[in-house]
């Protein structure tokens, strides 16, 4: 029994040592995304998932469940979650957004009736985004390769490392007996998930490569979060969408700026001129180069299930 166990265990390090080397091996369109092969493998499987299991689940919880008590949810564990942002905005040395964090939860958790309802922002206390991810690069740690996690989604090797300190500080992993905690993380999956259920029609109406779309929109998300909304300027990749949406802007939103789903969508006559109106909002963004602009919104972007 001993010897087949350690068989299994060598041809399971055997694979994954055999997954890096190809993934080394391939050649990368992106330097960003050095294990782009083994990454859409990834992607694929997490795709399937999703549209096996997570998103029917999700389409039914949204249809059955009302308006009220769905926001009353993601409450909740918004609320949640403001504790590991309040540890990571002092981690940081913003101690004021800290403060600011943990007043929310006291507010929130009272008077809001343990987070059902969001009472802290209507009297001026803003809700950050902070994460251990972000807290690491905002010390300079690099971002390193970008990684697609099986189940989770998009990271990258810095993200993925903070991914696990933030595990551990999330107050819904000591929840007990193990049934409760896991009963709570896949609530908590599935509001996401239907949070998400229009961001996804978008992506697969404008995406050429869906899984490149959700890359370059992850990783100019992250940027943009570590750098508080004002990234230093460099040479951005663009995303690229499907040319009916230029053509045809009447299947997504309105004729002249589509807004759907956390996602601005200009032509690229609108793009210039916007440029020369807001030099600093478009600073990152080549919009010459494509049959449309597409701005990532402060909310996550499509799939990422669990961040």
């Amino acid at each position: 029994m001993l010897h087949t166990a350690s068989r299994l265990r060598l041809t399971a390090v055997c694979a994954v040592i055999s997954l890096g080397v190809l993934g080394g091996c391939a050649t990368a369109n992106d330097p960003r995304d050095p294990l782009e092969s083994v990454n859409r493998g990834i992607y694929q499987f997490n795709d399937g998932v999703d549209r096996m299991v997570l998103k029917p689940v999700a389409e039914v919880y949204q249809a059955v469940i009302p308006p009220v008590a769905r926001t009353g949810v993601s409450n909740v564990f918004a609320n949640l979650n403001d504790v590991v942002v309040a540890l990571n905005n002092l981690l940081q040395g913003k101690v004021s957004e800290a403060l600011s964090d943990v007043g929310r939860v006291l507010i929130n958790t009272t008077a809001g009736l343990f987070g059902l309802f969001d009472v802290a922002t209507p009297v001026g206390l803003e809700k950050h985004d902070e994460d251990f991810g972000q807290t690491l690069g905002y010390w300079g740690i690099g971002d390193g390769p970008y990684l697609v996690l099986p189940l989770l989604g998009p990271s990258n090797l810095r993200d993925t490392a903070g991914r696990v300190v933030d595990y551990n500080a999330d107050p819904v992993t000591y929840i007990d007996p193990t049934r409760d905690r896991n009963q709570v993380q896949g609530l908590r999956l599935i509001s996401r998930r239907a949070e998400l259920l229009s961001a996804s029609r978008l992506l697969s109406v404008a995406a050429l490569d869906e899984y490149e779309f959700v890359r370059d929109a992850y990783l100019q998300r992250r940027r943009n979060l570590i750098y508080d909304g004002n990234p230093p300027r460099e040479k951005d990749v663009g995303i690229n969408i499907k040319p009916l949406l230029a053509a045809e802007p009447a299947k997504v939103g309105d004729a002249k700026t589509n807004e759907v789903s956390g996602f601005t969508l200009e032509t690229p006559a609108e793009a210039e001129t916007a440029h020369e109106q807001r030099p600093d909002e478009l600073s990152q963004s080549d919009s010459s180069a494509a049959p449309a602009v597409v701005a990532a919104s402060p909310e996550p972007v499509v799939r990422v299930w669990l961040h």
